[in-house]
C-alpha cells in the first residue's frame, strides 16, 4: 500500500474486551461493620446496575440510622482499644500490606470499577487503581513520621472519621480518604455512593485479607439518608465529603457548632486556557483529557475552554478532528475512549443543560457516533459562541460537554477564568514560563496545571476555594485534616 493511501485510510479496531471472569460478584452484600459482614437491622436493600448495559449486578444493603450507629460504635471501640494505641510503625505496616494487596488484585478491581461505574477499562486499569495503591503506599510511609510533618511534636488523631465519597472515582476517592485517616491513627466509617458501591465492598474484603483489626474500617452502603445519618452522628469526630456543592452546603450547616472537623471537596467549573503560542496538538490532547476523561465526570474537569482569539480557528479545527477519532462503547473494551454515563439521573441532567445551551444561542457540535441500544450514553459535545452569561458556562454539567469562550489578553483570560463561584482547578497552555507563573498567581483555583491537565500524585495537595470547598487532600497537607492540630 502506498504511503499516501495509508495516510488516508482509517483503521478499524477489532473488539478487545477484558474478561469479567476475574470478578466474583456476589448476588447480595451486607454491611461491613466491626470486621464482619452483617445484615441491616433497620434498613432495606437496593440494586446496583451496570450503566453500560442496565444489567443488575448485585443487591446491596441500605444502612439505616441503627446500622450507622453500630458502625460508629465499632469504629470507636477499635480506636479506643487498638488503633490509637498501636505503634505508628505497626499502623504503617498495615497500610503497606493493603497497598500490596491492591496491586495484586489490580485487574479484579479495575474490571469491577468499570462494570459498576461505566468508565473505560483503560482508565480504571491505568489511572484509578495504580493511584489507589500509590496513595496507600504514600501514607504508609507517613504513619511513623507525623512528628516531622510540620504540625508540632506528637500530633494526635481525631478519633472516628465519617467519610462520604462520590460515584465518579469510587475506589480512588476511598483511598484519598481512608489512607491518611488510618495513617494518622483514626478509625473510619465510610459510605460509598449508592450507584457505585461494589469496589468499596471489595475493599472491605481486602481489609480482611490484610488482617486489619476489626472496626478500624467500616463500610455502610446506602443513599443520601445513610450519609446524613453518618454526618450527623454525635460519635463522629471528623467529616470528609466529596460531592456536589449543594450537599456540601448542607453538611456545613449540619456540622456548624458541633466541634467536628470538616473537609469538603465539591464542584468545579475549571477554565482550561490556551494561548496562541501553545503547541496546538499538545494542547488539544490536554483539552480532550481535561473534559472527556471519565466522560467528564470529574469535579476538576476543564469544562470551560478559553482560547486566545488569534488561535481559535486552528485549535477548534484540531479539536474536532481529534474528537472524531474517539471510540465510544463497551467500558470493558480496551479500545474504548468514552464509556457510559453513570446513571439515568445524571444523563438527564446532561441532556437538559445541553438543550439549555442551544436555546440560549450557543452553537452545538456533537461527534457523529453510534450509541449503544442499552445503557446511558452521551456523545462528546462542544459548544461555541458561548458567553459568560450562559448556564453551560456557569453551572457544573458533569458530563462530556465543553463550552468554548475566547479572550484577547492574559488579563481578560484571568478575569473570565475567575468569573465563577467555583475555584477548584485551572489549566494554562503557553510556551512562556513567565506567563505560566503570572497566570498561576492570578488564578483563583486550588490547583493550576501548566501544559498538562488532570494529573494527580499522592505527594501533591488537592482542594479548592469558594464553592469548591475547603481543606486539602493528598501530600503532607492531607494529614492535617486527620490530626488534632
Amino acid at each position: 500500500m502506498a504511503v499516501a493511501e495509508m495516510g488516508s485510510k482509517k483503521f478499524d479496531y477489532a473488539p478487545a474486551p477484558e474478561s469479567r471472569a476475574i470478578v466474583d460478584i456476589q448476588p447480595s452484600y451486607g454491611l461491613f461493620i466491626g470486621g464482619q459482614w452483617v445484615d441491616p437491622t433497620d434498613g432495606h436493600a437496593f440494586k446496583t446496575i451496570s450503566p453500560s448495559s442496565e444489567e443488575v449486578l448485585a443487591e446491596v444493603s441500605e444502612a439505616g440510622p441503627g446500622d450507622v450507629d453500630r458502625a460508629v460504635k465499632a469504629a470507636r471501640k477499635a480506636y479506643d482499644t487498638v488503633w490509637s494505641k498501636l505503634p505508628a510503625r505497626e499502623r504503617g505496616k498495615y497500610l503497606f500490606r493493603i497497598a500490596r494487596i491492591l496491586q495484586e488484585r489490580a485487574r479484579e478491581l479495575a474490571v469491577l470499577e468499570s462494570l459498576d461505574n461505566g468508565k473505560p477499562i483503560r482508565e480504571s486499569r491505568d489511572v484509578d487503581v495504580p493511584l489507589v495503591a500509590a496513595w496507600f503506599f504514600h501514607y504508609a510511609g507517613w504513619a511513623d513520621k507525623l512528628d516531622h510533618a510540620g504540625f508540632g511534636s506528637s500530633p494526635k488523631p481525631l478519633g472516628v472519621a465519617g467519610q462520604v465519597i462520590p460515584w465518579n472515582f469510587p475506589l480512588l476517592m476511598l483511598a484519598w480518604k481512608v489512607a491518611p485517616a488510618l495513617a494518622c491513627g483514626n478509625t473510619v466509617v465510610l459510605k460509598p455512593a449508592e450507584t457505585t458501591p461494589l469496589t468499596a465492598l471489595l475493599f472491605a474484603e481486602i481489609c480482611q485479607q490484610a488482617d486489619l483489626p476489626p472496626g478500624v474500617v467500616n463500610i455502610v452502603t446506602g443513599a443520601g439518608d445513610t450519609g446524613r445519618s453518618l454526618v450527623e452522628h454525635p460519635g463522629i469526630d471528623k467529616v470528609a465529603f466529596t460531592g456536589s456543592t449543594e450537599v456540601g452546603k448542607m453538611i456545613a450547616r449540619s456540622t456548624a457548632g458541633t466541634g467536628k472537623k470538616v473537609t469538603l471537596e465539591l464542584g468545579g467549573k475549571a477554565a482550561n486556557i490556551v494561548f496562541d503560542d501553545a503547541p496546538v496538538d499538545q494542547a488539544v490532547e490536554g483539552i480532550v483529557n481535561g473534559i472527556f476523561f471519565n466522560q467528564g465526570h470529574v469535579c476538576c474537569a476543564g469544562s470551560r475552554l478559553l482560547v486566545q482569539e488569534s488561535a481559535f480557528d486552528e485549535v477548534l479545527e484540531s479539536l474536532k478532528r481529534r474528537l472524531s477519532t474517539l471510540r465510544l462503547g463497551d467500558p470493558l473494551d480496551k479500545n474504548t475512549d468514552i464509556g457510559a454515563i453513570n446513571s439515568l439521573e445524571q444523563l438527564t441532567r446532561i441532556r437538559e443543560l445541553s438543550e439549555v445551551g442551544e436555546s440560549e444561542g450557543a452553537a452545538r457540535w456533537t461527534v457523529a457516533c453510534e450509541l449503544p441500544d442499552k445503557g446511558f450514553w452521551f456523545p462528546p459535545t462542544v459548544f461555541t459562541g458561548v458567553s459568560q452569561a450562559h448556564r453551560i458556562a456557569r453551572e457544573e454539567i458533569f458530563g462530556p460537554v465543553l463550552s468554548v469562550l475566547t479572550f484577547r489578553t492574559p488579563q481578560e483570560a484571568v478575569e473570565k477564568a475567575n468569573n465563577t463561584p467555583y475555584g477548584l482547578s485551572a489549566g494554562v497552555w503557553t510556551d512562556k514560563g513567565s506567563r505560566i507563573l503570572w497566570m498561576a498567581d492570578k488564578l483563583r483555583a486550588g490547583v493550576v496545571w501548566a501544559n498538562t491537565f488532570n494529573r494527580f500524585d499522592p505527594t501533591s495537595p488537592f482542594g479548592g476555594y469558594k464553592e469548591s470547598g475547603y481543606g486539602r487532600e493528598g501530600g503532607r497537607h492531607g494529614l492535617e485534616a486527620y490530626l488534632d492540630v
